[in-house]
């Protein structure tokens, strides 16, 4: 769990330095700032790449080095990104995508083999709190790193921090690593291929569950998108605060969604009915961005609150969901599964911020976008709990 936790914190962490630093990147390429939505929806598409064609390369390499090769991606995307080239930056960031959709297949096989059932949500959550503790640090750091170096010097200190990370990692590698299959796939091939990208998509077949958990994701991903993508540009636009201030409120959302992550996977293995669990905190994630537009520019210490329950909320459903994937799917299948669950979350990842910035672009209104994103989760949490008690009505 120490490797897995690492890269995904780092990964995290270089992730979204780009939608913190989504005013200051987009004005130097010519772009409004909603624009860096098409950002966000082109890193969400890299994500998506290496979920359905990215699966040989974790067979062939194995969890560690595959996570190795993804920070080296991700690496390059944030390089392309520091120079002034336009929409042509957008190749860096599917590069990145690219290098960040490795995280949760590779990790999902390592933790897999040892986590405790009884504790297997609480576990993939602990994990899974090295995306806002990325994102925190991220928004503590990248302001006062732009304003000591600009804008180019604070994203070469990220590239300086994934490298540092991928080497880091090496020694974990002959132990984790031993069971991979060498030589039996071409994952090069693999990963311009329509044929493994059906096959990604099929095995969604296995379980009875797997659609429904895997259209849950897709919805909750559409919000995180959202929020991930446009809350520093949001708070910037909508209530003039500065690039430092922005920053903290993501940094406090990051940090509620960290403690959130572990406390409902926790309280997720102590009631189970994960399905349920997930249904009442899509209703609890669309309250909670409701009270973000209504009181939020209301001060300082309310836009932080109101930051921390959305993060809390709408951000911290990724653990139970993805240890409710792994207990379903049959084990030979559970880095698959994982894999095909997450193309489906990060096409929504796509779909959101494309959709929220036409509606800003159209409007000039990010409340209503907001809005609309969260209505579309609680409307399917509810159309879920309508799927849920037919089906226990006919098994009873």
């Amino acid at each position: 769990m120490v490797a897995t936790s690492i890269v995904q914190t780092v990964s995290s962490f270089s992730s979204l330095a780009v939608p913190l630093l989504g005013p200051p990147l987009m004005a130097r390429a010519g772009l409004a700032p909603e624009n860096i939505g098409l950002v966000s929806a082109m890193t969400s598409a890299g994500i998506c790449w290496c979920l359905a064609c990215g699966g040989p390369m974790l067979s062939h390499h194995g969890p560690v080095r595959t996570l190795q090769i993804g920070l080296a991606c991700m690496a390059l995307g944030l390089f392309i990104l520091s120079q002034p080239l336009g929409l042509i930056g957008l190749l860096g960031a599917l590069a990145i995508g690219f290098g960040t959709g490795h995280n949760t297949p590779a990790g999902s096989q390592i933790l897999v083999r040892t986590a405790p059932p009884r504790h297997r949500a609480l576990i993939f959550s602990v994990k899974q709190a090295g995306v806002p503790l990325g994102g925190a640090l991220a928004g503590l750091l990248l302001a006062p790193l732009v304003l000591a170096l600009g804008l180019s010097g604070a994203l070469w200190v990220v590239i300086g921090i994934a490298l540092l990370t991928m080497f880091s990692v090496q020694p974990f590698r002959r132990r984790l690593d031993e069971d991979r299959a060498a030589g039996r796939q071409n994952w090069g091939r693999a990963l311009l291929s329509l044929a493994a990208l059906a096959r990604s998509v099929a095995v969604l077949r296995a379980h009875p569950s797997l659609p429904l958990l895997t259209a849950f994701g897709a919805s909750f991903s559409i919000l995180q998108s959202c929020l991930t993508a446009f809350t520093a540009t949001y708070v910037i636009t909508r209530y003039g605060a500065s690039l430092a201030e922005a920053g903290r409120v993501v940094a406090v959302m990051q940090v509620a969604s960290m403690v959130g992550r572990i406390a409902l996977g926790w309280l997720a293995d102590q009631v189970g009915h994960a399905l349920r669990h997930l249904a009442l905190q899509a209703v609890a994630s669309t309250a909670a961005v409701g009270l973000l537009i209504l009181v939020g520019g209301h001060g300082s210490w309310t836009l932080y609150g109101c930051a921390a329950l959305v993060g809390v909320t709408a951000i911290g459903w990724n653990g139970v969901h993805m240890a409710e994937l792994a207990r379903v799917a049959p084990l030979p299948l559970v880095s698959d599964v994982t894999s095909a669950a997450g193309l489906f979350g990060f096409i929504g990842s796509i779909c959101g911020p494309l959709v929220f910035t036409m509606l800003v672009s159209s409007t000039g209104n990010y409340d209503l976008a907001f809005i609309v994103m969260a209505v579309q989760l609680a409307t399917f949490a509810l159309a879920s709990v309508i799927v849920l008690r037919r089906g226990n009505a006919r098994g009873g």
